[in-house]
């Protein structure tokens, strides 16, 4: 590398991935540094969805410096976007409730954080309540291998209370230090590159989408692709919504105008020239259709498909319960989805069900159209809609489970040799054997063999052992029973017990 490419390379703001349970404190940790470092309003609330905005922090030193934040979501079914959400970061705050501890979400939102080897701090909230425990905190942090600063490792640490902002200027300063070991750096004369954070359908202006700029500058007259999905920079706002005509790395930006929906959590690059934006575009578009024509090929011909239809408020929801689908099978059975949107629930969407009752359609923060219920109805497809992520997914289990072929198994429990008859009432026989193998018991179903060849089957109804009743008898011993069966047992036949379990 050159003294000029050196030259070119410049420090850049951090991005910011805020990440832990989802009733630990995240989401007040946000708004508090937002409403006290955005020099504007509010940049819009909180949402079960990512969203990304810039601070401007004071350190002590008296130096305003940039940070970047990603909201992302705490709750379980949003695993993908929780790793998308580290993909894109730079570094992580792990929140942990002084109250509660480490929870299951945390550990989740720790693995992310470590197997993408991002830097992060542990923020232990909540100590203003009079429940917290630091140290208790401290210790199970280090139970699952998570060793702060002062405590037998060297992840740094600060105590805070989001809700009335302790230690929230401390947490910002222990980033920038973090920030500035890494050696984070940016060339502001590339071509922009980044992540897709979001996108959205807007009735009247078209397809947006937020990106995150992790190098190089976006200018208006460029054109950006992420996967097949392709826009000119013409409309560009920041995170306040303000029209914009420049923007470089770190920044999260809002661009309208893709050809379609960009796939949340993909990279994108940008071009001046319109014709090498298209050509890229269109190599992943092909790409793309011969990845699913495989996938296809693929497929198990005796495996039951639950088609599944979801429209959702905005793109990252799809994200979100895809990954979840993608957990969602059995042996005999696969959830496929093949139509997902962003918006309500229209004809459109019900005639891409094609007219097969097997087709699910959900929605997420969505109603369905007049029109749209009322072909679905007729059609007798089924719509569902929701406003909590772990209910829809849950439902969706349940229906997995509902159409797995059912599979009985046999386990055999013991064998008998009848030595002797002593009488026969309708269908239940009195006879007296002893057990060559395992055990039986009262109420098992026996197989009846002659010649080690099965004639009939019957049901246990009693037992005795030394002329008292027992519930069960073991190898070697022998007993009486009285068999409810329609095949008349014979002297020399053998009895093997067995109990059947459905799956």
């Amino acid at each position: 590398m050159t003294t000029a490419d050196k030259q070119q390379h410049i420090p850049r703001p951090p991005v910011i991935a805020v990440m832990g349970h989802i009733d630990h404190g995240k989401s007040t940790l946000l708004d508090f540094i937002r409403k006290s470092n955005v020099v504007a309003e509010e940049a819009g609330g909180i949402t079960q969805h990512l969203s990304a905005y810039e601070v401007v922090h004071k350190t002590a030193t008296g130096k305003e410096q940039k940070i970047t934040f990603l909201d992302t979501p705490g709750h379980a079914a949003f695993t993908g976007m929780r790793t998308r959400g580290a993909n894109v970061a730079d570094i992580g705050i792990l929140v942990v409730s002084a109250e509660d501890g480490v929870k299951a979400q945390t550990l989740e939102a720790l693995r992310t954080l470590e197997q993408k080897n991002v830097p992060f701090v542990v923020a232990i909230n909540k100590i203003d309540r009079p429940n917290a425990n630091i140290e208790k905190t401290k210790g199970e942090l280090a139970e699952n291998g998570v060793y702060l600063e002062g405590y037998g490792g060297q992840i740094p640490f600060v105590p805070i209370s989001a809700k009335i902002g302790t230690g929230v200027p401390e947490l910002l300063d222990m980033l920038l230090l973090l920030a500035e070991l890494e050696e984070l750096q940016g060339d502001p004369t590339l071509p922009a590159r980044g992540i897709v954070v979001e996108s959205h359908v807007h009735p009247k202006k078209g397809i947006s989408a937020t990106l995150i700029i992790k190098d190089g500058t976006l200018r208006s007259g460029m054109f950006v692709v992420a996967g097949d999905a392709l826009s000119p920079v013409r409309i560009m706002e920041d995170f306040l919504g303000k029209n914009i005509k420049e923007a470089t790395f770190s920044s999260p930006i809002g661009l309208l105008g893709f050809s379609k929906l960009p796939i949340t959590g993909s990279t994108f690059t940008s071009y001046q020239d319109k014709k090498d934006a298209e050509k890229t575009a269109h190599e992943h578009a092909i790409a793309q259709r011969a990845h699913t024509a495989k996938a296809a090929d693929e497929q198990n011909d005796e495996t039951i498909i639950i088609p599944l239809i979801i429209k959702t408020s905005v793109l990252g929801t799809i994200e979100a319960i895809t990954q979840e689908v993608a957990k969602m099978r059995s042996h005999a059975v696969i959830v496929k989805i093949i139509h997902t949107g962003v918006g309500n629930i229209t004809e459109n969407d019900v005639r891409a069900a094609g007219g097969d009752a097997n087709t699910i359609i959900v929605g997420f923060h969505v109603t369905i159209e007049p029109n749209a219920k009322d072909l679905a109805e007729r059609a007798q497809i089924p719509v569902h809609l929701f406003d909590v992520i772990y209910k829809l997914t849950e439902w969706l289990e349940s229906i997995v489970k509902e159409r797995t072929p059912k599979v009985t198994v046999e386990e055999m429990r013991g064998t008998a040799k009848i030595l002797k008859i002593f009488s026969a009432a309708k269908e239940n026989q009195i006879v007296g054997g002893t057990i060559t193998q395992g055990t039986i018991s009262i109420g098992e179903s026996v197989k009846i063999l002659r010649h080690d060849a099965q004639i009939g089957e019957g049901v246990i109804i009693d037992l005795q052992q030394q002329k008292l009743k027992v519930k069960s008898v073991d190898e070697g011993n022998q007993f009486g029973v009285t068999v409810k069966s329609k095949m008349e047992i014979a002297q020399g036949d053998k009895l093997q017990s067995f109990t059947t379990t459905t799956t």
